[in-house]
């Protein structure tokens, strides 16, 4: 009896060891991780990770097929990559990677790193990869996600070779994981590496905050989950070996931000510890150690609060993570703030202090908004929330993370891009009609082509006799009905537009030819007032006694119909203050004339240098400026959908009798890009020295190519030169370039106009060279909006005038005084344009 009773406690006892054994098997097999070095049977250690080949045998993992091997001996030319890059494998009939794991939620990172392998043409390379039945990736082009400025985009040991890691966090049921890649028709896909580390069941609750909502259970425990962005706000980047447990990596948040100097960046060495014991793999220490507050802790508008704009794919849902710990105050309601997503209200009153039980307390926020089929931006805003009564009105952010959810099984955009960074996708009935409109423009070309011939024989036939009557000159082939069959009295009838409906916007009068030679006193010289690449500009007097511009076109100019026809239709649909007013045109007897309202103090430029002008003041040249900006704004703004005016100079600002400054000279300008686009292809055109690099490299306009040539007009009104002059050192010919770096240097005030010395405010003169900056930056995504420009600029106004009020030559009210009155003067700037837009025509025609 006595045995059996010791025999059943061995028995019992080795059952619970046999329990223990088994948990800690289960431990250790969901605790394992996959690094996986593809097209090889050898390994290799990175930042103290050993990555198997998978080629090695034993290693949990089975191929369908090998596919093409690829490693540093079999690549042609010379292999630059890091250690974890010098092999790869080629699909070109499909491959399977499986993994025997345990179920349960795991980080899966793929690697790509594009490089040229005999046949294999790696810019050509399109493939989808799906795991489990997700589809992760379609249509993927490696140097396309590259060129793109994709998230994840890295450099591999610093020596000109990069690579792209895709990040995704995957449920998994079963006990494999299965991931295919799968190349498209006719091409081949590849991948250097595989990542796979789990990680906390609860990494991600059902729950979550829904913009503009409630509380809402999205169950993404079944969802697919792709990483965007992943920003360590306020600090420097983190490296994947210092995030340990999951081997992440957080980027530097300064080229996120619409105005990275609108936060200020804090540290604080005290010890931080988790808010939640469950937080630990959310975010390493380092994330919450730095922040970023607000600059100025005074703009209540929440437009001027800390911005970050990320791209995103178009129609799926988003988590957005937004991590806090609260650095200074050691009690509640001292840093209450509001929390904007895409412009919506995500959360006010929110205290970090309360929220996370304390100071020096690591706590993160989850939110989910959907983005629409025509967005493919998501914005991050945070400001003080004044209503709460906190004693400080300022915000602060540690860390930010953007998550994609899989929508039906599915993670992948299918609008990727080419090697060029261009739309690289499109279906067989895309290509199909592009055919065929191909073979009717074709047709359409030799119909044009026959009536030109037709025309050009009959007009010899009439060319002598039109010889003696008229001046010399060209007959446009056609002019749009709006003009032609237009009434044209001297009050400016409206005239009929292309679909047969009056137009509300009203040109003005159409001029007879012996008007205008009366105008002009036959085109005397003596009346000219300027040249440009249309024609001469004359000094005139109409009819009714007033002054006015007349352009006359240049027969051998390089302009010529289009930017005729242009001019008139940007100023018939658009009226704003400081816009040069159309008051009529002619098109008789071979003339192309245009007549605008006179400006009596000329370009901008005669009155910065080369004339014997007197120079203006800082305070002058501020007004022109942000008059300038408005005109542009409104442009921008103010139809559907906004119109690019392509050549922003000097010599296109005018200045009437009280210096009243005007954009002029809309020849060249473009209607800017539908709703579901970035920009506008386009033949480049402007003028040298002002033009955007970004479009002449791209040949793609955007808004944000006036904001570039703006930027030269600002440091060319502060400097008082030209902007192209070969005659100075080589350093300084290009005023962009010389500008720039001594913005850079913060020396600005070494180059400026001599004419200015002792009578500006220094602190404005850097506000103006800060809002300059931005302007030229190298990348039209980080330019800020001309609406911020404008803003800016009425700001550095609203010093100078403090400052000039004070005998001492001190700012005798504060910034945030200063910024009171720009705020209260921008609203009333921007009821009236409101106005201005609801009482003209703003819908213009689609221009393809």
């Amino acid at each position: 009896m006595v045995m059996e009773k010791r025999q059943g406690r061995e028995v019992l006892g080795l059952f619970f060891v046999l329990m223990i054994f088994s948990c800690i098997r289960i431990g250790e097999a969901q605790s394992k991780s996959f690094l996986i070095n593809c097209g090889t049977d050898s390994s290799v250690t990175v930042d103290g990770r050993k990555w198997v080949g998978d080629l090695v045998p034993n290693n949990n993992l089975t191929l369908s097929s090998t596919g093409v091997a690829v490693n540093t001996s079999t690549l042609s030319g010379d292999s630059i990559v890091g250690p974890l890059y010098k092999s790869a494998r080629i699909v070109t009939d499909g491959l399977n990677y499986t993994f025997k794991m345990v179920p349960g939620n795991y980080i899966v990172r793929l690697h790509f790193c594009p490089f040229p392998f005999e046949n294999y043409n790696i810019n050509e390379s399109s493939f989808s990869v799906v795991a489990n039945g997700l589809k992760l990736l379609s249509q993927l082009s490696v140097p396309g996600e590259i060129s793109h400025k994709n998230m994840y985009l890295q450099n591999s040991g610093g020596n000109g070779s990069f690579f792209l890691v895709k990040e995704y966090i995957l449920g998994i049921n079963l006990d494999e994981l299965l991931i295919e890649l799968i190349p498209n028709k006719g091409s081949f896909g590849f991948i250097n590496a595989i990542d796979i580390v789990p990680v906390a069941d609860k990494l991600f609750p059902d729950s979550i905050s829904k913009v503009g909502g409630n509380d809402v259970n999205f169950n993404l425990s079944g969802r697919g989950i792709e990483t965007m962005h992943r920003l360590n706000v306020g600090g420097p980047e983190i490296k994947p070996n210092q995030d340990s447990d999951l081997w992440r990596t957080w980027e530097v948040d300064s080229s996120y931000m619409i105005t990275a100097n609108a936060g200020s960046e804090i540290r604080n060495s005290s010890n931080i510890t988790y808010s939640s014991l469950n937080d630990s793999s959310v975010a390493p220490l380092f994330v919450y150690e730095t922040a970023r507050t607000m600059s100025n802790t005074e703009v209540l508008e929440k437009r001027f609060n800390m911005s970050w704009k990320f791209e995103v794919d178009p129609d799926f849902d988003y988590l957005v993570r937004l991590h806090f710990c609260e650095l200074v105050y050691d009690k509640a309601n001292q840093r209450i703030f509001r929390i904007y997503i895409n412009n919506r209200t995500a959360a006010n009153n929110f205290d970090i202090f309360v929220q996370a039980g304390g100071m020096n307390r690591a706590y993160h926020q989850d939110y989910f908004d959907a983005v629409s089929s025509k967005i493919d931006t998501l914005w991050i805003q945070l400001g003080p929330d004044t209503a709460a009564g906190a004693s400080g009105t300022d915000a602060l952010l540690n860390g930010l993370e953007i998550f994609k959810l899989s929508r039906n099984g599915n993670l992948a955009y299918v609008e990727r891009y080419d090697s060029a960074g261009s739309s690289g996708s499109r279906s067989k009935n895309w290509i199909l009609w592009v055919g065929i409109a191909a073979g009717i423009a074709s047709v359409a070309i030799l119909l044009v082509i026959f009536i030109l011939v037709f025309y050009i024989c009959k007009n010899r036939r009439e060319k002598s006799s039109d010889a003696k009557n008229n001046s010399p000159g060209w007959r446009p082939f056609f002019l749009p009905r709006a003009f032609v069959n237009g009434t044209n009295n001297a009050k400016g009838t409206g005239f009929q537009n292309t679909n047969g409906s009056l137009a509300s916007s009203r040109v003005g009068k159409r001029f007879t030819l012996a008007e205008i030679r009366a105008a002009t006193n036959n085109f005397d010289d003596s009346l000219v007032i300027g040249v440009g690449g249309f024609g001469k500009v004359y000094k005139g007097v109409i009819e009714d006694g007033s002054l006015a511009a007349i352009k006359r076109a240049n027969p051998q100019s390089e302009q010529g119909l289009a930017e005729f026809e242009t001019e008139i239709e940007m100023l018939s649909k658009l009226r704003h203050r400081h816009l040069v007013s159309l008051i009529g045109f002619c098109e008789e007897q071979n003339e192309m004339i245009l007549v605008y309202e006179y400006m009596a103090n000329g370009t901008l430029r005669s009155h910065l240098f080369g004339s014997n002008l007197l120079p203006l003041t800082w305070k002058q040249r501020l007004d022109v400026c942000i008059a300038a900006a408005r005109g542009l704004h409104y442009l921008h703004t103010g139809a559907e959908r906004g119109i690019i005016h392509r050549d922003v100079k000097t010599t296109n600002i005018l200045l009437d009798e009280n210096f009243v400054a005007k954009m002029s000279d809309f020849g060249l300008s473009k209607t800017g890009p539908a709703m579901d686009h970035t920009h506008v292809s386009t033949a480049v055109k402007g003028s040298f020295g002002y033009l955007d690099p970004e479009y002449f490299m791209r040949q793609q306009l955007t808004e944000k190519s006036d904001v570039y040539s703006f930027g030269v007009v600002l440091f060319e009104v502060v400097c008082a030169r030209a902007v192209i002059n070969p005659t100075l050192p080589k350093d300084e010919i290009n005023l962009a370039e010389w500008a720039m770096k001594r913005q850079r240097q913060r020396s600005l005030e070494t180059i400026i106009d001599p004419h200015l010395q002792g009578g500006y405010c220094p602190e404005s003169l850097e506000k103006y060279g800060e809002i300059a900056e931005k302007c030229l930056d190298d990348e039209g995504k980080n330019r800020p909006m001309m609406g911020e420009v404008l803003w800016h600029l009425e700001y550095v106004l609203q010093l100078h005038e403090a400052w000039m009020q004070n005998n001492n030559g001190q700012c005798s009210f504060s910034s945030s005084q200063a910024l009171g009155e720009v705020e209260a003067k921008d609203a009333k700037e921007v009821a009236t344009l409101d106005e201005e837009k609801n009482s003209s025509n703003l819908k213009m025609e689609v221009e393809e």
